[in-house]
């Protein structure tokens, strides 16, 4: 339920009835203003509460119920869409966050040249994997911490947050320490375990749409970081699986306008996942960016046929430049501006 406050109620009187509600064992969201209104959400259970009653309170104007399941994460409450600060990044607010950077972290060298170069053209964030979920066991894992060391320190070399993912609870508290955003894979999603963890961190979370997952399951998975307290949470579009063999997956872009419609989070998309054909992420690219999306993920390496992963979907420093350039055109189109090229460091 959502408490509408009366217009002439001060902050005051919301925080008076927070408490109210709590001393009644109500879970209650924080006060939030919108439309010229406070007001504040019932989020937990309230069976048995007398909602007739509780719109005679001082200072209550109505109260509205909610319509769909994901209270927080939606739109009924938070009409004014979020904007989520990663570092000196801001992911939602009207220009383009561009996450660029190999699969996995492999080696010194190559993360400070992937930094060096997707800096250069214009990326807002370094990516790098440092523990890989691989579908087999034999394939490359990652280096660990010190492949998350590395990407730390080629993010504050060229002056790129850094995003990586993580995979367990018990690596929190490192990835904590290395990384300005962590990722929550596609096949973690509904790790509940995980993203109650995440919900009681202050570490902005990118959360990547699951291999078969609905739009309303991947806003109830942002759900449980919210209701935890951690309010700077971005969703990913990365492709989900359907009877399509001949792309690596199939890169849902109605995802992006239907996400923006339903939720006030940051949609971003990843088309590198989405296809997993070097030659399409380029156009997806391009075409997210048309659909409205805040932002993008790519992965680039500087001699991707020589990755330890992923190297089939991986750009060239050549090719991302050819689409920073591309994307420069398209997004003022839409009303989005795009990160511009800047010297090599």
């Amino acid at each position: 339920m959502i408490i509408v406050m009366k217009p002439e109620s001060a902050m005051d009187d919301a925080l008076a009835l927070r408490a109210r509600l709590g001393w009644m064992g109500l879970e209650v969201g924080p006060v939030v203003q919108h439309d010229g209104r406070l007001s504040l959400a019932v989020v937990g259970r309230h069976d048995g509460v007398q909602w007739d009653a509780m719109s005679t309170l001082p200072g209550v104007e109505r109260v509205v119920p909610f319509t769909r399941p994901f209270k927080l994460a939606g739109r009924e409450l938070n009409t004014e869409r979020a904007v989520v600060q990663v570092g000196s990044v801001e992911i939602g607010g009207g220009r383009l966050a561009v996450v660029a950077g190999p699969c996995s972290v492999e080696s010194e060298e190559q993360i400070h040249t992937s930094a060096r170069l997707v800096a250069a053209a214009g990326a807002s964030l370094l990516r790098g994997g440092a523990f890989k979920p691989r579908t087999s066991p034999y394939d490359f894992q990652g280096l660990g911490e010190e492949g998350l060391r590395m990407l730390r320190d080629a993010g504050r070399a060229h002056g790129l947050p850094v995003v990586s993912e993580i995979m367990d609870l018990d690596q929190l508290d490192l990835l904590y320490e290395y990384c300005d955003m962590l990722q929550v894979g596609a096949r973690n999603m509904q790790n509940f375990t995980l993203l109650k963890g995440l919900g009681r961190t202050d570490k902005p979370v990118l959360l990547k749409r699951g291999l078969s997952a609905t739009y309303q399951e991947l806003l109830m998975s942002a759900e449980y970081v919210l209701a935890g307290g951690n309010h700077r949470i971005v969703l990913c579009e990365r492709g989900i699986r359907t009877f399509e063999t001949f792309s690596r997956n199939t890169l849902d872009l109605a995802a992006v306008p239907i996400l923006k419609e339903l939720s006030h989070l940051p949609v971003i998309v990843d088309p590198s996942h989405g296809t997993g054909l070097r030659r399409m992420v380029t156009p997806m690219a391009r075409a997210a960016v048309a659909a409205g999306a805040d932002g993008i993920m790519v992965e680039v390496h500087p001699e991707p046929d020589r990755a330890l992963s992923d190297g089939q979907q991986t750009l060239t420093p050549v090719q991302f430049t050819e689409l920073m350039a591309t994307l420069r055109i398209i997004a003022p189109a839409v009303g989005v501006e795009v990160p511009p090229a800047r010297p090599a460091g």
